[in-house]
């Protein structure tokens, strides 16, 4: 095996150790945020605006931000998709979506 085929290799070893260091932490934050809300810590937000802001990383957001704060965003655009989730957001808790801008 040639060096170069050895280090690609190994990047994609380390890779795939991050995924699974990665799913360890998942397992731990959820029995943590359940263990959060039936104590009712505000930990359980702490950990739940972690998920939020993994979930705008995987549709194409930011990590630093919230799906919320992204939906708000191109709500103020005109994009459709926006608009829809805003809606059932601000249904939820009422003006979700604005005053969550920038989070």
């Amino acid at each position: 095996m040639s060096g170069r085929i050895a280090r690609a290799v190994g990047q994609r070893l380390g890779l795939l150790a991050i995924v699974v260091v990665c799913q360890v932490a998942h397992a731990i934050g959820t029995l943590w945020m359940i263990g959060a809300a039936l104590a009712g810590s505000d930990r359980y937000w702490r950990i739940a605006r972690g998920y939020d802001r993994m979930g705008n990383a995987v549709t194409g957001g930011l990590d630093t931000e919230t799906v919320s704060s992204r939906a708000s965003r191109a709500r103020r655009e005109g994009r459709t998709w926006g608009c829809v989730l805003c809606r059932v957001l601000d249904w939820i808790e009422k003006d979700h979506c604005s005053r969550s801008e920038g989070t």
